[in-house]
């Protein structure tokens, strides 16, 4: 099983600025913790022992925050000068892995899946990237991936009214030399430039769980998290 995870710390929570103030996003308190409590509590159930974070904006305050966590992971930081987009942040992480592969999780957003299953999925499939789907009803927030029978990802589409359907849950499985295959600029989006761009080059398949599953990206669902993650 893969034991190391790519922690992505270095956003600025811009919609949150107003409710977190001065505070790094993943130091955003919820329920009296610190979002990224929720996250190293979850990695620790499910046998992670190696962090990789990259970071960015505050990331000083972050590093304090993790010495409390000091006993239980190795840690080690990817410190972005200037913001590098998803892509740019995963690739510099990716340098510092010591795996064949690592997870990779945004760390605004909590998505309760079990980890173990993913990795032996991702295994078993020989996949270069595994993407975390979550089943989703009612929404417009989030825009769709596209799954076939054999869990293949096929396509994406943009975000639009939509009544269900597969989103993307925000956590990764990808091998370690996946993106030195192909040429990027310094900053670019994991998502768009990468994913979107290149599953037909690949084996990209998906990993559903209809698990729990909160992005504190915009105030309405950090109000949520602060009821639900108690």
């Amino acid at each position: 099983m893969t034991t190391e995870a790519i922690i992505l710390a270095g956003g600025l929570g811009t919609r949150l600025k107003t409710m977190i103030k001065n505070l790094p996003k993943p130091l955003a308190p919820v329920a009296g913790k610190p979002f990224l409590y929720y996250l190293l509590k979850q990695l620790k159930q499910n046998k992670i022992e190696r962090l990789i974070f990259s970071v960015g904006y505050k990331h000083e305050m972050i590093e304090e925050y993790l010495w409390e966590w000091d006993d239980e992971f190795e840690m080690v930081f990817a410190i972005e000068n200037e913001p590098l987009g998803t892509g740019g942040g995963i690739y510099q992480a990716s340098k510092l892995m010591n795996q064949q592969s690592a997870f990779v999780m945004n760390a605004d957003t909590f998505y309760d899946i079990d980890f173990a299953t993913m990795s032996n999925q991702h295994e078993t499939f020989k996949s270069d990237l595994t993407m975390a789907l979550k089943p989703m009803k009612n929404f417009e927030r989030y825009g769709i991936v596209e799954v076939d029978e054999n869990k293949n990802i096929i396509g994406f589409k943009e975000k639009q009214p939509m009544a269900e359907g597969l989103i993307n849950g925000g956590i990764y499985l990808m091998n370690k030399n996946i993106l030195t295959d192909f040429k990027f600029p310094n900053k670019f989006s994991f998502e768009k430039d990468f994913i979107e761009t290149h599953y037909n080059f690949l084996q990209f398949h998906s990993f559903v769980s209809d698990t729990y599953f909160i992005d504190i990206g915009i105030p309405e669902d950090f109000e949520k998290a602060n009821i639900e993650l108690q």
